[in-house]
C-alpha cells in the first residue's frame, strides 16, 4: 500500500456510499438527542453512536464524542467473543464492566447486528451515558471511590434482546440495582430506537448495493482511512519527543501529583503513542481504560493530521498506542474508575503537548483540562429520588493564529453545556451565577479562552454533592512564550462563611448551600507583549481584561473609556521587554 491518494473504480459512488453511512450513524444521534429521558443525553449529549463491519471494526462514526473513537469497536470485539451462542435478528447486545471491554459503568453500550440475506453486513452500536447505575454515590460517577465494586453494578457482555425478546431476568436485575429506574429504561429504548435507525438505513444500503459490494465499500473506506492518514503523518518531520504532565491527585492522596508522560515516535509514514512512565493505577476513581487513552490519542494525532480522513479504523492502523498494563493509563481489576473521563481529557492534553513538539505551529495551548463533573443526588420530603448530573465546560487554549474559545467543550469530549433554564425546571436547584471570569486567560499573543464560574444552590433539605475537577495546582500550559491559564477552584458559600475545598470530593450538603465552581482557563500562545493592542482593547470592554493587566502584562496604556494611548504603549512595551 502505498502513501498516494487510492485509485478508485467508480469514486463518485464511492463518496456518496461513504457519506451515506455516515448520514445513517448520524441520524441514530439525532435519534437519541429527540428521544432520550435524561438531562447528560439530552441538554449534555454525552453519548456516541457508530456503524462497525461484520467483523466489529469501525466503520462510521455519527455526530458524537472523539472520546469514544475507540471504545466502539473494542466493547463490540469484547462482546462478540464472549458470547459463545450465535447471534440471530431481534438481537441485542450490551455491557458497560469495563474489564469487559467497557470504559466506566455508566456507560452503557448496545449493539444491534444488521442482517441482510441471513448473514450479518454491519453492527449498529450506541454507547450513553446513564444517569445513575447504582453505588454509593448518586450519579455513580464519584471521584473518591477506591473500588469498582463501590460504583455500581457491572454488566457482562449479554443479550438484552434475543431474537425480538426482552431479557425480563436483566432488566430486573438493573432496574432493581439503579435510583431511578424509569430514566434508566427511557435512556435505553432511546439507544435501541437509534440501532433500530440504522439498521433499516443499513439494510437499504445493503439491499441497494447487494450484500457483497457493501462489505466490499466498507472495506474501501477502511483502506482510504489508512492511505490518507499515513500520508499525512509521512509529512510531519521524523523524530522523538516526550511530554509529561500532572494530574494534581486522586482525590484520596490529596496533594499527590500523578504523572502522565506521553511519548511520541514518528518514522515514515507510522507513529507510536506511548504512555510508558505514566503513574501506577491509583487509589481513587480517576484510574483511565486502555480504550479511552487510546481515543485520546488518536485523538490529539488527527486533529493535528486534519488529513479529512474518517474517523474509522483505518485511521487506527497506521497509529500504534502503548499503555502498559496497571497504570493510570490501562488499569487492571479492582481500580475504581467511573472518574476516568478527568484522565482521559487530561491524557488528550498531555498528548497535544507532545505533537506541539513535534510539529510546531500546528497545536493550540491548553485548555481549561477538560470538563468538571458536578454531580447532586437525594431524595425529596416524598422520598422520590433525584439525581443532577452536569458536565461543565469553561475554555480552549490560544490557537498559534488566533484566541482560544470561551463557554466551549473541550473538544476530546464535544459535549452541550446544560440550559440554566432546563436545570431550574427539571431539578432543585437553582444557578446563582453563570459567568465568565476576568483576568483568567492566560495571556499570550493569542489569549487562551477565559474561565467560567458555575453556583449551584440546593433548594432541597439535603442532598449529596460529588465533584471532579483538577488543574488547582497543575494549570493549563501556555505554548511558545504564552502564559499558563487560570486555575480552577471550589469554594463552598462564597458569600458567607466561604469554604475552599480540594478538587475531588464526596460530601453532604443542606438546603441553602451554595457550591461555587470556578473553571481553568486557556493557557496563551506567543509572547503577550507581541499582542494586537487593539485586541487588548476589545477585551477591556469585554470586561476579560482588567486595566493592570493590560498595563502590567500586555503592556497597554487604555484611556478611561479604553482607547489605546499608542506612544505610552510602545514606551511601556519596552520598557516591559527590558
Amino acid at each position: 500500500m502505498t502513501n498516494d491518494i487510492p485509485a478508485i473504480a467508480d469514486p463518485i459512488a464511492f463518496q456518496l456510499f461513504r457519506h451515506s453511512i455516515i448520514g445513517v450513524a448520524n441520524e441514530m444521534a439525532l435519534t437519541i438527542f429527540r428521544t432520550a429521558y435524561s438531562g447528560v443525553l439530552k441538554n449534555i449529549m454525552d453519548y456516541s453512536t457508530a456503524i462497525c463491519d461484520r467483523e466489529g471494526r469501525l466503520a462510521a462514526q455519527g455526530l458524537s464524542l472523539p472520546g469514544h473513537l475507540c471504545s466502539i469497536p473494542v466493547a463490540l470485539k469484547a462482546s462478540l467473543a464472549a458470547i459463545d451462542e450465535p447471534l440471530a435478528e431481534g438481537d441485542i447486545l450490551t455491557l458497560n464492566d469495563p474489564y469487559s471491554g467497557g470504559m466506566h459503568l455508566p456507560d452503557i453500550f448496545t449493539f444491534k447486528p444488521i442482517f441482510v440475506d441471513g448473514q450479518i453486513v454491519a453492527f449498529a452500536a450506541a454507547v450513553c451515558h446513564h444517569t445513575d447505575v447504582g453505588g454509593r454515590v448518586a450519579g455513580s460517577n464519584a471521584s473518591d471511590s477506591t473500588e469498582i465494586f463501590q460504583e455500581g453494578i457491572r454488566i457482562p457482555p449479554l443479550k438484552l434482546y434475543r431474537k425480538g425478546n426482552v431479557n425480563k431476568t436483566l432488566m430486573a436485575m438493573l432496574e432493581l440495582n439503579v435510583r431511578m429506574p424509569d430514566r434508566l429504561r427511557g435512556d435505553l429504548r432511546g439507544q435501541l430506537a437509534a440501532c433500530r435507525i440504522a439498521e433499516q438505513g443499513v439494510q437499504a444500503l445493503a439491499t441497494s448495493k447487494g450484500p457483497t459490494q457493501f462489505v466490499k465499500l466498507i472495506d474501501d473506506m477502511l483502506d482510504y482511512s489508512e492511505i490518507l492518514t499515513k500520508a499525512a503523518i509521512a509529512k510531519l518531520p521524523d523524530g522523538d519527543v516526550t511530554f509529561t504532565d500532572y494530574i494534581d491527585d486522586d482525590g484520596i492522596d490529596v496533594g499527590k501529583p500523578i504523572p502522565l508522560v506521553c511519548s511520541i515516535r514518528k518514522k515514515g509514514d507510522k507513529m507510536v503513542v506511548d504512555w510508558t512512565g505514566t503513574s501506577p493505577q491509583v487509589k481513587g476513581a480517576i484510574n483511565n481504560t486502555y480504550s479511552y487513552t487510546a481515543a485520546a490519542s488518536y485523538t490529539a494525532v488527527k486533529t493535528v493530521l486534519a488529513d479529512g480522513a474518517p474517523n474509522n479504523d483505518g485511521v487506527f492502523r497506521a497509529i500504534t498506542v502503548i499503555a502498559p498494563e496497571g497504570t493510570i493509563a490501562n488499569a487492571v481489576m479492582p481500580a475504581a474508575c467511573a472518574a476516568r473521563g478527568l484522565t482521559g481529557f487530561r491524557m488528550a492534553d498531555c498528548a497535544f503537548g507532545a505533537m506541539a513538539k513535534l510539529a510546531p505551529g500546528k497545536v493550540f495551548a491548553c485548555g481549561d483540562g477538560g470538563n468538571t463533573n458536578v454531580s447532586i443526588g437525594g431524595y425529596d420530603k416524598d422520598r422520590k429520588p433525584f439525581i443532577f448530573v452536569d458536565f461543565v465546560s469553561a475554555a480552549w487554549g490560544a490557537r498559534p493564529w488566533k484566541d482560544g474559545l470561551e463557554g466551549n467543550t473541550t473538544m476530546f469530549a464535544n459535549m452541550a453545556s446544560y440550559s440554566i433554564e432546563v436545570v431550574e425546571s427539571e431539578n432543585p436547584i437553582i444557578i446563582t451565577a453563570n459567568e465568565f471570569i476576568n483576568d483568567s486567560a492566560g495571556p499570550g499573543k493569542y489569549r487562551g479562552g477565559t474561565a467560567m464560574r458555575r453556583d449551584y444552590m440546593l433548594l432541597e433539605d439535603e442532598a449529596i454533592l460529588s465533584v471532579r475537577a483538577d488543574r488547582q495546582s497543575h494549570r493549563p500550559f501556555g505554548l511558545d512564550g504564552g502564559h499558563d491559564g487560570a486555575p480552577g477552584r471550589n469554594v463552598m458559600n462564597p458569600d458567607r462563611n466561604a469554604r475552599m475545598l480540594v478538587s475531588k470530593f464526596t460530601m453532604p450538603i443542606k438546603k441553602g448551600d451554595v457550591f461555587s465552581h470556578h473553571l481553568p482557563s486557556g493557557g496563551g500562545y506567543g509572547n503577550p507583549l507581541d499582542r494586537d493592542p487593539q485586541a487588548v482593547a476589545e477585551d477591556w470592554l469585554d470586561d476579560y481584561v482588567s486595566t493592570k493587566t493590560a498595563r502590567d502584562v500586555y503592556g497597554v496604556i487604555l484611556t478611561a473609556d479604553g482607547v489605546v494611548d499608542l506612544p505610552a504603549t510602545e514606551k511601556r512595551r519596552a520598557d516591559l521587554a527590558a
